[in-house]
């Protein structure tokens, strides 16, 4: 009996080992995604407020009606594009 009881500590001894180990292989192999889930959980925020008020989807879409017909609606896109080379600039330079 006392065998058996040693044998089952020494199972159980090896089995934590190994989850601990796995658990630590497991969030070496998770930390790539980390940023594109956070990024997701942002954006189903955004969106689930967003079912919640209507109204910000109805005066957004006239708001964007409005500008897209003015200097000002035209001064924003080219605004929006340069912004977003910037933002694509920057980040192909962090990564090297």
């Amino acid at each position: 009996m006392k065998k058996k009881l040693a044998h089952l500590a020494e199972r159980r001894k090896q089995l934590i080992e190994q989850t601990a180990e796995q658990r630590i292989e497991l969030a070496q192999n998770f930390e790539p995604f980390r940023t594109s889930i956070a990024l997701i959980d942002t954006g189903m925020v955004a969106v689930k407020y967003v079912k919640q008020h209507p109204v910000l989807m109805v005066g957004g879409a006239v708001l964007l009606g409005l500008l897209r017909s003015t200097r000002l609606g035209k001064w924003l896109q080219s605004g929006w594009v340069v912004l977003d080379i910037a933002r694509k600039l920057s980040g192909s330079v962090n990564k090297r």
